[in-house]
């Protein structure tokens, strides 16, 4: 790392409203940012087509700008240049790391005589043998990353070391989708590289991801990893992780139904074990009351019992 001032990122996807995980996230991300005094850019994950919403965008920033969360500079969208995402497949290819593979998905399963359910591993038995194939080509096809096998350790600012083994939990990775546009392993490394990005902060459904995207750094010249922020996830009240489809608890269903914004942040304060109780606490407020090591408390409570929300707190919104 260098002397500079730290760089994270608020990475949403903008293919439906935040609901109040993603929320969390992105608030506890804001709070230690300004408390360390980083910069935030805000960058919208936006090359899935078929997901995105035209609006959503719009609606995510005003969704942020609600809940009182601001960021440094222009807001960016992944769509609007994929030539750093091209050059990047070129470097991967000249040195011999990326491969033509339009294989489906029931093709790979198939082959591997894989069962339904969980992560498809790509296996390097399934390799093209044809040097031609070893190449990026830029009229078309799916592109695939050759990870090598080994371990990768991940040393987390919250969640401690961790060691995973790319190559046994998801395989060869696609880069380039056959439909001409980055996958979000490739997208997300060139971004936080292009952004400068020092601090990674997400949730921890991406921890091992994060050995995946230091592969694919080193493999682009660019072995030193950012610093890793990983906590967890919200959970509803039978257990299943918060998602989109919970448009009813979404920020801008919320707003649109005359909650105050400080009650949602003092709320989500309240899971994160940061208020005792749920109380209405403006924003600004926030970086005041999270520091380094009331994360690490937060993550070393909720990996032995995670948070949900209940309808009593739903409620409590609503009062």
């Amino acid at each position: 790392m260098s002397d500079a001032t730290p760089i994270t990122r608020l990475a949403p996807s903008p293919t439906g409203d935040l609901h109040l995980g993603n929320a969390r996230t992105f608030l506890l991300n804001w709070a230690i940012a300004r408390h360390l005094g980083w910069r935030i850019v805000l960058r919208h994950e936006d090359l899935d087509a078929s997901r995105v919403s035209a609006d959503a965008c719009r609606g995510i920033e005003e969704s942020l700008a609600w809940l009182g969360l601001d960021w440094d500079g222009p807001a960016r969208r992944q769509s609007t240049d994929l030539e750093p995402y091209r050059s990047a497949m070129r470097t991967l290819a000249a040195a011999g790391t990326v491969f033509r593979s339009d294989l489906s998905r029931r093709e790979i399963r198939e082959a591997v005589n894989a069962p339904h359910g969980g992560e498809l591993v790509f296996p390097a038995s399934l390799r093209p043998d044809d040097r031609d194939d070893w190449r990026f080509d830029e009229s078309g096809g799916g592109h695939r990353f050759a990870m090598r096998s080994g371990t990768e350790s991940i040393r987390d600012e919250l969640a401690g070391t961790h060691d995973f083994d790319p190559a046994r939990e998801g395989g060869d990775p696609i880069l380039w989708t056959r439909d001409g546009r980055p996958s979000y392993q490739l997208a997300v490394v060139v971004d936080d590289l292009t952004d400068g990005v020092t601090d990674v902060f997400r949730g921890d459904d991406l921890l091992s991801s994060s050995a995946r995207q230091l592969r694919l750094r080193t493999a682009l010249g660019r072995p030193d990893p950012p610093r890793w922020w990983h906590v967890p996830l919200l959970f509803d009240e039978s257990g299943r992780r918060l998602a989109k489809r919970d448009g009813d608890h979404g920020l801008a269903a919320l707003r649109d139904s005359g909650v105050p914004a400080d009650r949602v942040v003092g709320l989500l304060l309240h899971l994160s074990g940061i208020l005792e109780q749920p109380a209405e606490i403006p924003t600004k407020e926030a970086p005041g009351l999270i520091d380094v090591e009331s994360l690490r408390t937060l993550c070393g409570s909720e990996r032995v019992s995670p948070r949900r929300v209940t309808p009593g707190h739903l409620s409590w919104l609503t009062d």
